[in-house]
């Protein structure tokens, strides 16, 4: 096989890809939209980040409310005891979530690349819904918390791969790509990678 019938291929296995990165992006968008409609269906509207229910749906979760001592009470011996491992993980979610921060205000500056915003992935509605307790609302801001910062941090090193390694792995990741990945050169694909990201020497450009 020549060169030129290897670019064909190339170029017809590129063709496929983004034809399929086309389909996935309408299947993306038509489930966000059957999930705007069932949340419709709950009532609620958003004001200033809070969920505001009509009364009658806030009244039905103030009954099904379970107190926090009954919820205590009712929990196995064990799950309470959990509570000694799961909340000192608070400490090195805490430690990540400023090291990353000072990293990325420091290196992407450096990188002239654009700082990820740090709020948009701290999202604590859940705390407000009236059919939690306070220990519920806790371990909910604690989730929210601990998802926030690994969502966060993944945002930081997947630009920081864009900059430094855009080249795909070899063997299948098992945790799913972070939207980036695409765009990166196929494993081995020597060619691509010198053309497309060494042009400039470490002046890359980079997407948030």
């Amino acid at each position: 096989m020549n060169f030129e019938s290897k670019f064909d291929l190339s170029a017809n296995a590129d063709k496929k890809i983004q034809e399929i990165k086309k389909a996935m992006a309408y299947l993306e968008d038509t489930l966000a939209s059957e999930m705007a409609k069932n949340r419709a269906k709950l009532q609620y509207g958003m004001e200033h980040g809070k969920a505001i229910f009509e009364k009658e749906i806030l009244h039905r979760h103030k009954e099904l409310k379970i107190g926090a001592w009954k919820y205590l009470t009712s929990a196995r011996l064990l799950v309470i005891l959990s509570a000694l491992i799961i909340y000192p993980m608070i400490i090195p979610i805490l430690l990540l979530d400023i090291m990353v921060t000072i990293y990325q205000h420091i290196c992407f500056r450096i990188y002239h690349i654009p700082l990820v915003k740090r709020g948009d992935y701290m999202i604590f509605e859940r705390t407000h819904l009236a059919y939690l307790n306070i220990i519920q609302k806790i371990n909910c801001a604690y989730c929210s918390y601990g998802n926030g910062v690994i969502a966060y941090a993944r945002e930081i090193f997947s630009l920081t791969e864009q900059y430094w390694c855009p080249i795909k792995h070899a063997k299948k990741i098992v945790t799913g790509y972070h939207d980036r990945y695409e765009n990166f050169s196929e494993f081995g694909d020597a060619d691509t990678f010198v053309k497309k990201y060494m042009t400039h020497e470490n002046t890359k450009d980079v997407e948030s």
